[in-house]
């Protein structure tokens, strides 16, 4: 063989979507530094980053239950319907998935509804 021959590197095939899933898993569980799994695995440290950051990204657009945070829901205006809440009628009423009745009187203060929806998108 030439010196030219020696020099070619052969391309490894790509690895599925499976195996980088489990090869991100086993490395989460191998409590190694990333240098080291890489280097016993013989993948380049730039592609276990990579496809670290790619897991972090999709769990940051998911919430902790898998659901996706910020997501349009189909909502049905009914008519007025007279609810009292401490004597006052309400103007806006939030059924929410779980049960939860988030309501609106008037005279709300804006800043505290931010506050409060904050809240809830957090659980």
């Amino acid at each position: 063989m030439s010196e030219k021959q020696e020099l070619i590197q052969v391309r490894r095939p790509r690895r599925s979507a499976a195996v980088i899933e489990q090869l991100v898993a086993e490395y989460a569980a191998s409590g190694l530094q990333q240098v080291e799994f890489c280097r016993r695995r013989g993948m380049a440290l730039s592609t276990l980053n990579r496809h670290l950051k790619k897991q972090q990204d999709r769990q940051n657009q998911a919430g902790s239950n898998g659901v996706e945070q910020s997501r349009l829901v189909a909502v049905e205006l009914a008519a007025a319907v007279a609810t009292v809440s401490a004597g006052v009628a309400g103007v806006l009423t939030v059924l929410l998935s779980n049960r939860r009745r988030v309501e609106v009187g008037r005279g709300f203060d804006a800043a505290t509804l931010t506050q409060l929806i904050t809240v809830l998108e957090r659980l």
